[in-house]
């Protein structure tokens, strides 16, 4: 869940796809300056448009060979008058964003918007780790305009673990309108979510600044100076494990996982902020559950309801009771 103004930030030129392009090789032999040389260090200057750790990946992967004869270690000194040959593979960023024929759950689409009920394990946006299969590239294969769009319409993402219901724009028009109405918290997203400990009933907002946690740059953190944060939360089961609703006023990284945890109460199995694995649950006990937003293009009211997958559910149930998680009523 990231801040929808840093996405509106992004130029539509920063997201479209990379061209493809076919492998090319470079070969030049060692002069004097270069002798003694890393032969990572050395790549540099031979193609230096690509990182250093791309060229080392090079070595390794045997794309890279020192008069004739492979050479995988990035260490190996150069000498002068070697003749040194690499094959210029393309990175898994300038692959990324390309399409993908991906399954999506699409619960509404229309020439401007499209739903879809993302999948637990499925990650947004490529990134480090994971530069394919994500749901921009499904977005990709399934409408091929969207190439012209920043992140292919995406508006606001969930974290790779949590399911659950998301809007994406089909036209620049709409992904403008969208992008704005999430700034200006018209777009209402709820959620439901297990939690360690006990909630009181008294706990129904917290409004609490969200940063970079210091000491550990994987996580975010409730610290002075960060972003205003408000997450109103009901507790519909109260125990060693509670049953909450959330509702979003803002949409910052992690913000109801770190909220919670701020006061104690980790989501089940959110390793990353102190939630102990139970119920069966191999991820965080959170699931995007509601989403109700006015058509950016031309205004009717549209909402949408989606219970949890079969892991959440059963968790859900055994704490609460309930199969399902739509008949409770609305967060505050």
């Amino acid at each position: 869940m990231n801040d929808p103004l840093a996405w509106a930030e992004v130029s539509a030129t920063d997201e479209m796809a990379s061209p493809a392009w076919e492998a090319e090789t470079r070969t030049e032999r060692v002069d004097e300056t270069g002798h003694g040389e890393r032969l990572d260090r050395w790549l540099g200057r031979l193609a230096g448009e690509f990182s250093r750790n791309h060229l080392q990946s090079l070595i390794r992967d045997g794309h890279v060979s020192v008069n004739g004869l492979a050479i995988n270690t990035p260490s190996r000194k150069v000498q002068m008058g070697q003749n040194v040959s690499v094959t210029l593979m393309p990175t898994a960023q300038s692959q990324a964003f390309k399409p993908e024929p991906i399954a999506l759950d699409v619960c509404f689409e229309d020439a401007h918007v499209v739903v879809v009920n993302k999948p637990a394990g499925m990650v947004v946006h490529p990134a480090a780790g994971n530069w394919s299969g994500t749901l921009l590239n499904g977005l990709l294969a399934r409408y091929p305009a969207s190439v012209q769009l920043a992140r292919a319409g995406i508006v606001h993402r969930l974290d790779k673990d949590t399911s659950g219901l998301m809007v994406v724009a089909r036209t620049l028009e709409a992904q403008t309108a969208l992008t704005r109405m999430i700034a200006d918290r018209v777009v209402r997203r709820e959620y439901c979510a297990l939690v360690h400990g006990r909630v009181a009933a008294t706990l129904t907002t917290i409004d609490a600044p969200i940063g970079r946690d210091p000491i550990s740059r994987v996580r975010m953190a409730v610290v002075a100076g960060g972003r205003p944060s408000r997450t109103d939360v009901r507790c519909v089961e109260a125990g060693a494990i509670s049953a909450i609703l959330c509702r979003l006023h803002t949409g910052r990284t992690h913000q109801i996982r770190v909220h919670m945890a701020s006061r104690g109460h980790p989501l089940v199995a959110d390793e990353v902020y102190g939630g102990r694995v139970a119920l069966g649950l191999s991820r965080q006990a959170l699931h995007a559950l509601r989403l109700a937003f006015d058509h950016p293009i031309h205004g009717q009211p549209l909402a949408f309801e989606s219970d949890p997958p079969d892991d959440l559910r059963a968790a859900w149930q055994g704490v609460t009771g309930q199969k399902s998680v739509i008949g409770y009523n609305r967060a505050a």
